[in-house]
């Protein structure tokens, strides 16, 4: 005999199976495959920033308790003319580093996508290889090539056209185009990828036409390769000014940890506030300032894609 608690239980299960439908089923497997990367990212993702949020508000070493400071720690941050030497670092580099690297990427895109081109395998994985290289190997390789002696190479280069050695890891402008160079070797071949899918995206039949009327080639790029190419250049101008914001590596390897106002950026303020000074609250802080300048510069993305979009159409 089966107990009756247990019978009940079972018949109320079966209900429940009978009144789900077969695309209910298949919904609820489907979310239960997706439920672990949602259950990490609310623990490794969403639970940090949201304590980043709270933390800002906090006076914290970490490992004491907390005090409640309201706006203090934004108060220091702002009043801290680093701070503001670090933001206007950020902003410099990562013009130097993304502007003519997205340039370059769509002029290698082009050519890629050229007929003329042959082994163009080995030069879509010869231009991507940067991309997956060691950041860390990557900054010391540079930090051999820019090196402040007569002996370095790019020192060395300079002298042979009668140029004086630069500075590199402590000048002003010096420390900037270095870690800027770092970051164009890293990514232009990354773009160009992305850039010469959104090519061979495009019919061909919009090029013969246009030949057929008598268009050059730099109409074509103009007329029909830059306007079908939009989406792409949004999506590779806004993740590229993200990922300009968030510098950390390149500048903390290249000047080592000795936090140069020359080179120190965003991020870099926020790991010393946080790792070197034990002070977590400003770091949050800092965070959250860098997390609404993101905002800010992706609007601005918006805004000036959405004038394009007016702009740029097609005329006959």
């Amino acid at each position: 005999m089966v107990p009756q608690s247990k019978a009940k239980a079972l018949n109320m299960k079966y209900s429940i199976a009978k009144r789900l439908t077969e695309k209910q089923k298949t919904s609820i497997a489907g979310y239960l495959f997706i439920s672990p990367f949602f259950l990490l990212f609310a623990v490794f993702g969403a639970f940090p920033m949201i304590f980043s949020f709270y933390l800002a508000f906090q006076k914290w070493n970490g490992f004491g308790e907390m005090t409640f400071v309201g706006f203090q720690n934004f108060n220091f941050i702002f009043i801290d003319p680093v701070f503001w030497k670090s933001i206007y670092n950020t902003v410099i580099i990562g013009l130097l580093g993304t502007v003519p690297q997205l340039i370059a990427a769509l002029i290698l895109a082009v050519i890629l996508n050229s007929v003329l081109v042959k082994m163009k395998s080995f030069f879509r994985v010869a231009y991507f290889v940067p991309n997956v290289t060691s950041i860390v190997a990557v900054a010391i390789v540079f930090t051999v090539i820019f090196n402040e002696h007569q002996s370095g190479i790019v020192n060395a280069t300079l002298g042979l056209f009668g140029l004086s050695p630069v500075n590199w890891q402590t000048s002003e402008w010096g420390v900037k185009i270095a870690i800027a160079t770092m970051i164009f070797w890293r990514w232009v071949g990354y773009n160009s990828i992305i850039f010469l899918a959104g090519l061979q995206s495009i019919p061909k039949e919009l090029y013969e036409a246009a030949e057929m009327d008598g268009a050059k080639k730099w109409q074509q790029f103009l007329f029909i390769t830059v306007p079908m190419l939009k989406p792409i250049i949004i999506f590779v101008v806004f993740t590229a000014t993200i990922g300009s914001l968030q510098i950390f590596a390149e500048p903390l390897i290249f000047s080592g940890s000795g936090f140069r106002e020359e080179s120190i950026t965003i991020v870099l303020y926020l790991w010393r506030e946080a790792f070197s000074n034990n002070a977590f609250g400003t770091a949050s802080a800092t965070a959250v300032s860098l997390f609404l300048l993101i905002i800010a510069f992706s609007v601005i993305n918006v805004l000036m894609s959405n004038r394009l979009g007016k702009t740029g159409n097609i005329r006959g």
